[in-house]
């Protein structure tokens, strides 16, 4: 069966309700904000070209998603001074490019359907250290403006950001008015 690729510009973020379906790896995410609404992203350490991107990462077998996001963040930002707020709905789907597809995750996974999760952060900057736990994810981080994340964010996943601003976007801005 031949799978016919969606133009770039014409991909819209798929969602599920129950468990992500085959040929998908199981991952989560965290919109981490500050006491000013600004979401962290960090740059990928491993791309080219400065790819930047919320903390994210696989779920391990029996993990919950909300441990799995927490941990998470523990992992590529030394530390999880956070209190998740909210989160999404359904599972969020993205398929790598076909340049990819093969290559990453060994070879097993088409993209990654995630369930993203929008976290307080309750430290301080000087809490962040990309390299706490290991080989860092990230060689740098900013905080960035919330409706500035899909234009921030490598093409193949500017759609599932542009979903997550606005179903987790007004939470966040909720969460910080209060």
């Amino acid at each position: 069966m031949t799978r016919t690729r969606v133009p770039e510009a014409r991909r819209v973020a798929r969602t599920r309700r129950v468990s992500p379906p085959v040929g998908y790896r199981r991952g989560v995410g965290v919109m981490l904000f500050n006491r000013a609404g600004l979401v962290f992203l960090g740059k990928r350490s491993d791309t080219e070209g400065g790819a930047w991107q919320m903390p994210q990462g696989g779920i391990d077998p029996g993990e919950e998603p909300r441990a799995a996001a927490l941990r998470e963040l523990e992992e590529e930002i030394g530390t999880a001074n956070a209190e998740i707020v909210a989160e999404t709905r359904n599972w969020l789907l993205y398929d790598l490019p076909d340049d990819l597809v093969g290559k990453v995750w060994g070879g097993k996974y088409r993209g990654q359907a995630q369930k993203w999760f929008a976290a307080r952060f309750l430290g301080a900057d000087a809490e962040v250290d990309l390299a706490k736990h290991h080989s860092p994810e990230f060689s740098e981080w900013k905080w960035a403006p919330l409706e500035a994340l899909p234009g921030l964010i490598v093409g193949f996943k500017r759609d599932l950001y542009a979903a997550l601003v606005a179903e987790l976007g007004p939470k966040v801005k909720a969460a910080v008015a209060t």
